[in-house]
Order: C-alpha cells, then structure tokens, then sequence
C-alpha cells in the first residue's frame, strides 16, 4: 500500500500538482481536469475490452476486386499459329484490393475509403461475426476520398455511434479498428498527437487528426473510436518508410464523414458551398506587411465574378481568421470548415480588413454549372479516343480542382486501354487547341476531331503548365 501510493505521488509530482494526500484518499483517485489519476490497481489494470464490444462489431472488412480487360494475343487471326497453339488464350488478371469500412445504419451503410474500392467492379464487406455479403457504391467522393457502400442485405446491422471530432484534444486515448495487411480485424491503441494536420497530400481537403495508434495498409476505412466506443474518424493513411507503422497515423474526421453519409442518404451527390475566391497561406514577411501580429489565416488574393466572395463583399488583401466562431490557421482549415457546411443559409467569417476586424456573412451557394458539362466520350479513331470531355465551368473547377482553367475542355476521365490512355491523356488535362484550332467546347472538340490527320498537334494545360505535343494519326 505505501509502494502505491508512492507511485500517485510521483504522478502528482509530474503532473505539476500540489495537493496534499491525505490518508483516506488512497483509492479515490486524484482529479485533474478532464483526467484522473488511477485510484487502485483495478484502475492501474483497466481494459478496453468493453469499448472494443461496442465497437468492434460494426468495423467490417472490405474486399473489392476488378477483371482486367483480357490481353490480345498478337497472333490472334493468323491460321498458321492457331493450328499449332490454339489461339494461345490469354488469361484476365484481376485487381484486388482489401481494406476496411465502418456501418453507419442499421439497414447496412457502410463508410470507407475511396481508394479502397477505386475503380473497382465487385465489393463485398465482411462483418466481426464472419458473416459476408456483396456491396454496392451509394456515393463516391474522390475530393474528401471517402466513399460510402450499401450492403445488398434487409439485415439488422450493427451501427457504430458517430462522435464529435470537434471536442478532440491531443492526447485523449483512441482505438484504431481495421484489418491490417488483411490479417482479419484487429485492435490498436495510442493517443491523438495532433489536430488538423494538412499537407498529408491525400485528399483535397487537408484537415486530418493525427494518431500514434498503429495504422497499417488494410486499416483504410477502419474506424478511430473514443473511449467511449463512438466513431470519431476514419482511417486513411500513414507516414512511412517502409510501408509498415511508425506512430504516424491520420484520420478524417467524423465531422466530415458526417456530411457524405448525410449526401448518401439522400441519394445525391455531395454539395459543398462555393466560395468563389482564392486563398493564400499568410507567410511571416506577408503579416509583418499586413500589420498582422500573428501569421495565421487566410488571405483572399482574388474573388470571382458572381461568385460567393463577390456577394458577400470580401476584398482583395482580406484575412479571414474564422468561420463560425471556430478560428482558422490556413486556407487548409478554411477549406475544410466551409466543406463541412451545407449549401443555403450564411456563414459568419471573421475578417481582418486594413488591420480592422469586421464580420461578413457569406452566402453558402453551390458553385454554379455554366455552361453545362455538355460530356461527351470520344468514339472516333484519334489520339483522343476513349476520353470523356466536358465544358468548363465554375462546378467543374470545383468539382475536379482545377486551377488556372480559363479555356479549352478538361479530361474528365480516361478509359483504361484506349488510345487515350496510351497516348498518356490524363484526368484534369485541359485542351486547348488542336492542330492550331482553339478549343472552346465539346462542340468545338468535335468539329476539330473530325477530319482525319496523319499528325495530331496539341496544346495541354496540364496543372498550369502549358504542354504542346505531335501525336500520329
């Protein structure tokens, strides 16, 4: 009994407290804050293993997989071979993927990673009770890279409690549930050791908590659970070396998970306001010029016309330094408030103008579809064939990121094989002109695509960088 409470006075010691132990206080524990100092060895020996019972059951494994088109054999015709080798079949090779995901209603919605089940054809999850059943895509959503499916079941699912990643400090416990290089599902345990890291370069939206609990590929999707057994987000990546766990985890947070799965519901896609202006990272040169005392918040460099900026009156050289009460540090955690905001009403944005604080409130529109899409796939024989092209507009930059996109047709997607494909197209490329005709629209693309070349010279606007390239016809 002295060695122990020996023990809780070094922990006082450590923790900076000054309170006295009296001799009945042995076993009560010793506040501090939010925390406690364990009281007796049944607290020294406590378990997770009641939060991971009411977590556990609704963390699933992910299993999605894709036939690759089968390859042509290149003799394939000629009677000379067929006779000797029969054709010389070429077997499909399937592309596999395994991950995790998180059931967020009883009636078998599951969230997860979009890379876990990009491009994939057949998805099934598999429950703790090892119970398996197909998948379906409800709602893919690249930008946040969460995806969310929908088990082909009328089953009574378990359904893990959402949280709220807002009332996370650094330091409060967490479990990491997923399926590790697909071992089956498994438990880890560490601290939150950061808040709001951007710069991880895996989603648009770069807000993510940062965690010490092991993370390994196959725990994309898994679920980051508090204490109290509640969802607070969803695994998605690690800084590593080697592949394997350094202590380096992130996750999105619960509060965005939130806003798809409330898009999936609703069987829309998800609408996110727009803010119609760009942002920059306050420097410590830049806010010694603006007279700021701190380098924090986001500098407004542009507005667009008719844009929610524009409307809401911000200027060039604005620093916006909070977006509902909730202060921001950069245009990373800007952007990530605003997401998670749904489109109508106003947000109140806390606003630097000349030094002076002023209040704006922004309306929360979505980024307007002028002119449309207008998509159109290229069937005809070309460099271009296999591509999908679409009209430019405000929600398509917003849609696909782009930037600097003031002309041409942008590359929305690229058919795996097709000559597109082989040429090197890409997702986000931009055409601007073909064989010296500016490209203005899909109707425009088509008129120029039509005439049969033997050379093909294009002009790209691939990332802001403008690339003109000579292909075959």
């Amino acid at each position: 009994m002295q060695y122990c409470n020996q023990r809780l006075k070094i922990a006082a010691l450590v923790l900076g407290l000054s309170t006295l132990f009296a001799p009945g206080a042995l076993g009560q524990g010793l506040e501090v804050g939010k925390a406690r100092v364990p009281g007796s060895r049944a607290e020294i020996t406590q378990s997770f293993a009641p939060v991971v019972k009411v977590a556990a059951p609704a963390v699933v494994n992910v299993y999605a997989s894709q036939k690759a088109p089968k390859v042509r054999n290149p003799f394939e015709g000629d009677p000379f071979f067929e006779r000797f080798f029969g054709g010389m079949a070429q077997p499909e090779r399937a592309r596999q993927s395994v991950g995790s995901g998180v059931i967020v209603s009883k009636d078998g919605m599951v969230v997860t990673n979009h890379h876990v089940i990009e491009g994939m054809s057949e998805i099934k999850v598999a429950l703790a009770d090892r119970r398996e059943f197909e998948a379906e895509v409800k709602l893919r959503d690249p930008k946040t890279d969460l995806a969310v499916l929908k088990i082909k079941s009328n089953g009574d699912f378990p359904v893990l409690e959402m949280g709220d990643s807002e009332r996370l400090e650094v330091g409060d416990l967490v479990l990491a549930i997923g399926n590790p290089f697909g071992v089956g599902q498994t438990v880890t345990q560490g601290i939150v050791s950061a808040l709001a890291r951007t710069h991880v370069g895996v989603s648009d939206y770069q807000f993510f908590i940062q965690t010490d609990a092991a993370i390994n590929p196959g725990n994309s999707g898994g679920a980051l659970v508090d204490t109290n057994g509640r969802l607070i987000g969803i695994n998605t990546a690690i800084f590593s070396q080697s592949g394997g766990s350094h202590g380096i985890g992130f996750a999105i947070p619960v509060t965005m998970v939130k806003a798809v799965v409330e898009s999936a519901k609703t069987g829309e896609s998800v609408r996110r306001p727009w803010l119609g202006a760009t942002l920059q990272n306050i420097t410590p040169d830049l806010a010694e010029t603006l007279n700021l005392k701190r380098p924090i918040g986001a500098l407004v460099t542009n507005t667009v016309a008719g844009g929610a900026a524009e409307k809401a009156g911000l200027h060039k050289l604005d620093v916006v330094t909070a977006v509902d009460g909730v202060e921001i540090e950069d245009p990373d955690a800007f952007g990530y408030r605003f997401a998670t905001k749904t489109v109508g009403g106003t947000a109140k944005l806390a606003v630097l103008r000349g030094g002076k604080p002023i209040e704006i409130a922004l309306p929360l529109m979505a980024a307007p579809e002028v002119p449309a899409k207008a998509a159109l796939v290229v069937k005809t024989e070309s460099p271009f064939q296999g591509a999908t092209l679409w009209n430019i507009s405000p929600a398509v930059k917003d849609e696909l990121s782009l930037q600097n996109a003031d002309a041409g047709v942008v590359v929305a997607d690229v058919a795996a094989g097709s000559s597109a494909a082989e040429v090197g197209f890409r997702k986000g490329d931009i055409l601007l002109a073909i064989n010296g005709v500016a490209i203005e629209s899909t109707a425009g693309f088509e008129k120029a695509n039509k005439p049969k070349a033997y050379v093909w010279r294009v002009r790209i606007n691939r990332g802001g960088q403008i690339l003109n390239s000579i292909f075959g016809g």
